[in-house]
């Protein structure tokens, strides 16, 4: 069964896409519920904040069956042409957090399943969205004292945003043979306030709960498009 992991609340927005909607477990962050699109059953799950909570997820998710997760996450951007409620669909995540570092050195590539990465892609332009595909950079804080300038040392080098789980999720699922990819959507722009931003977006405020819509829908699309090959 595809699974979409997010964060807690997006697990309860990701349901109101789906039918039949049943919660089958939840403890401390990890909520998950199944519910079928257009006929396919999909299950979705929060995995916390970070790698290291969703590299647990993700690990028995495993367990139980689940090959295929499309994680619906949020981003920082990095570059000045991306505005809240931009997608981002990732073709691959600097490994700036330490969760993958506990899998296999860091010469093992952060990348999507291919397949994956072009059903986002050929969806979200059938679906008309506005996206950006390239490298983000995940990390494991917003509150380092040089958060600024690490900021502006991975833009200048192109990177498109920051979030905190594109990189394990894709480490882990490279060496665990499973198919990953991340879809991300911006909520903080390059000169915007972090907190103003994460505040608007877990209050399902304005552009930025239009590209949380827009994500949710792009992710359940691709599976059922794969799925019909």
């Amino acid at each position: 069964m595809p699974c979409c992991p997010a964060i807690r609340g997006g697990v309860g927005r990701i349901g109101q896409f789906l039918e039949g909607v049943r919660e089958i477990a939840s403890n401390r962050e990890f909520t998950t519920i199944t519910g079928s699109y257009r006929g396919v059953k999909v299950m979705a799950t929060s995995t916390g904040i970070g790698g290291a909570s969703l590299g647990i997820a993700v690990e028995e998710l495993r367990r139980i069956g689940v090959t295929t997760l499309i994680r619906i996450g949020s981003c920082g951007a990095l570059q000045n042409d991306l505005r809240v409620g931009d997608l981002i669909i990732p073709s691959g995540a600097v490994r700036n957090e330490g969760t993958s570092d506990a899998y296999i050195a860091r010469d093992y590539p952060a990348l999507p399943d291919p397949l994956l990465l072009t059903g986002l892609l050929q969806t979200a332009r059938r679906l008309g969205y506005p996206f950006q595909c390239g490298l983000v950079r995940s990390h494991d804080s917003f509150y380092t004292d040089r958060e600024a300038a690490i900021d502006r040392y991975w833009a200048e080098r192109g990177i498109l945003a920051s979030d905190m789980e594109s990189a394990p999720l894709m480490v882990i699922g490279g060496l665990r043979k499973l198919r990953t990819a991340s879809l991300l959507n911006v909520v903080v722009e390059a000169e915007g306030s972090l907190e103003n931003g994460i505040n608007q977006y877990v209050d399902g405020r304005d552009a930025a709960a239009l590209g949380e819509e827009r994500e949710i829908r792009l992710a359940l699309e691709t599976i059922f498009s794969l799925l019909q090959e």
